[in-house]
């Protein structure tokens, strides 16, 4: 009598999956880190506060061309003071109009939800409808300049940004910059929308990568 052979136990062919986290979170992570670090190595050139408000070194221009040439060397050692300045003017405009507030953020959010970092496999379905990517964009840029123009938000952001750029203008005029270390060489680009545009694509190159991997 030949021993029986046991039945063999059926083996499932599935492997397990490694769940990977969408493309927006992943994309959005790393812009918020690469822009954290943009933002860390801006703000480390920054010059002390005390030597930009020693009243010692304040003195009446002597002419407009004496008071241009000081704003220009003064720019050049606080910019980054200076744009801390216009950043923190344009704060706190913007937290007295928490209306103002809320539809700036709002303009935010969908851009960064809606377009920036929503899946290239995911459309955007609102009450049932379908839109493209090219209808999602120029229901954003009417919409931006809905909140922008005819709003109060343009006025405000624009009002603010004057009156940072009139207390960076009247400190660089008014202050002597004898005692000021400038380099021989000054740097060619470090307007306002250079400093902000340079931390932008900086953080934005980080997601390209990102979204890259993930869809391969």
């Amino acid at each position: 009598m030949s021993a029986s052979v046991p039945a063999a136990l059926p083996i499932s062919g599935t492997e397990p999956v490694e769940t990977q986290p969408p493309v927006a979170i992943s994309a959005f992570r790393a812009f918020l880190s690469r822009l954290n670090d943009s933002l860390r190595n801006s703000l480390s050139e920054r010059r002390p506060w005390p030597e930009l408000a020693d009243r010692s070194t304040f003195s009446k221009p002597e002419s407009f061309s004496d008071a241009t040439l000081r704003i220009r060397k003064n720019y050049f050692y606080f910019r980054v003071n200076y744009l801390m300045v216009i950043g923190v003017t344009l704060a706190f405009s913007l937290i007295f109009h928490p209306f103002s507030l809320l539809l700036l953020l709002g303009l935010l959010f969908s851009w960064v939800i809606l377009y920036l970092f929503r899946p290239a496999d995911q459309p955007l379905i609102i009450f049932g409808r379908t839109f493209s990517d090219l209808e999602t964009l120029g229901i954003l840029v009417i919409f931006s300049i809905f909140v922008i123009f005819l709003t109060s938000v343009g006025s405000l952001i624009i009002s603010a940004i004057m009156l940072g750029l009139g207390l960076v203008c009247a400190h660089g005029a008014f202050r002597a910059p004898d005692d000021l270390f400038l380099d021989d060489q000054e740097p060619a680009a470090t307007g306002f929308l250079s400093f902000i545009g340079g931390a932008a694509s900086n953080a934005v190159t980080a997601t390209v990568p990102t979204i890259a991997n993930t869809r391969i």
